[in-house]
Order: C-alpha cells, then sequence, then structure tokens
C-alpha cells in the first residue's frame, strides 16, 4: 500500500459538555497540526499516489471552513462535542466527498484510503480512518 502526507494546521474555539472533560467544559482555543494521509494499492499511470499540490489545496479548503471559528456557534455541530476525534472524522469525510467529486483529479479516483490526524500537540494526537 502507498501513501503520501500532507499537513495543514487549524485553530478554533469550542467547549466540551461532561464530567469528563474538567476544564475543556470552558470555551477554550485549541491548535491542530492536521496530516491526512492518502492511500492507494498501486501508483496511477504518473506514478504517485495522488497530486500533491491538488492534495494540499483540497485540505486547506476543507480547514479554511473550520479555521478561525467557534465551532460551538457552528450550524454542524449543534449538540455535538467537537472533540479531535471527532474534527479528525469530519474533516475525513469532507475530503473524502472531494475526492469523490473530482478535486483532486481524475487520477484521485483510484484513491482506497485516507487518514486525517489532528495532532493537539506533540505528545497527544488523534486519527480517523476511512475507506474510499
Amino acid at each position: 500500500m502507498f501513501g503520501i502526507t500532507v499537513r495543514d494546521h487549524l485553530m478554533v474555539a469550542h467547549s466540551f459538555r461532561g464530567e469528563v472533560f474538567g476544564p475543556a467544559q470552558r470555551l477554550h482555543g485549541a491548535t491542530f497540526v492536521v496530516d491526512a494521509t492518502f492511500r492507494r494499492p498501486e501508483l496511477d499511470s504518473d506514478g504517485i499516489v495522488v497530486d500533491i499540490g491538488l492534495a494540499t489545496r483540497e485540505l486547506s479548503a476543507v480547514l479554511a471552513a473550520l479555521n478561525y471559528r467557534n465551532l460551538d456557534d457552528e450550524p454542524d455541530f449543534a449538540g455535538v462535542n467537537t472533540t479531535t476525534e471527532f474534527l479528525a472524522q469530519t474533516i475525513a469525510d469532507r475530503l473524502a466527498t472531494r475526492i469523490q467529486a473530482g478535486y483532486l483529479g481524475e487520477q484521485a479516483r483510484g484513491l482506497t484510503g485516507l487518514m486525517v490526524t489532528l495532532h493537539e500537540s506533540h505528545v497527544a494526537w488523534a486519527s480517523y480512518e476511512r475507506d474510499l
């Protein structure tokens, strides 16, 4: 299985509901380093997994819809704890939609998997992996 990873970052504000979150129940900021790994079993006819420039552009586009936002105010997330794990899934699903719509080019239709990792710090991160 071949893979290529591109990286960007995301800054949000949010709060959580539930005692398990302790002080994070209050509004707080988070900055994530975001990695998106695209996978396929065979290289495409150009000898690549996916065009790095297009992958970088589309990850940036997905993150732009979330960046510098208070996620508590976003209608898509009403009543949801926007945990790192939840955000990794949201970003992966939005990237998958863009892949299926052709934003990463026709060759990207050969991608079979996608993993998004959000790094909260140098010692903690969460990932979501899905099939395409």
